[in-house]
């Protein structure tokens, strides 16, 4: 189970980050948001209904693609979720306390990777299988 505190050290570890406290907590990496926090929103609530998951920490992510959102809304652990805002567009929502601090820590290294510089990615990853 992770933890916004997990967040902010694993994306705080990747070069360039800037973490922005707002109302919600925000990473960058040159400028370009990779992963934030995302309560829904009353609309949001009101459309899902019952059930909707007000009281928990949610995580948004960018991924690389909508073909890579497919597959993360495919695990059946119930880990990543979309709302209708996201349709079309290459980000998803997780639920903090269902995703485990291992793959947490490959998707905001992805998310970070998607929205970075392509030299700077190329160079941090290349260090990172070395």
């Amino acid at each position: 189970m992770a933890t916004w505190k997990d967040v902010e050290r694993i994306a705080g570890s990747l070069p360039e980050v800037e973490q922005v406290e707002g109302e919600k907590l925000t990473w960058k990496v040159k400028g370009k948001h990779f992963a934030w926090e995302r309560p829904l929103r009353k609309g949001e609530i009101k459309v899902w209904g019952p059930g909707a998951p007000t009281d928990v920490p949610i995580l948004g992510a960018m991924v690389p693609d909508l073909g890579a959102k497919e597959a993360l809304l495919a695990d059946e652990s119930g880990t990543y979720f979309n709302i209708p805002h996201l349709d079309g567009y290459p980000a998803v929502l997780v639920y903090l306390k269902k995703i485990g601090k291992q793959e947490l820590k490959e998707l905001l290294t992805d998310a970070w990777a998607c929205r970075a510089p392509k030299r700077l990615a190329e160079e941090f990853l290349t260090n990172q299988q070395a």
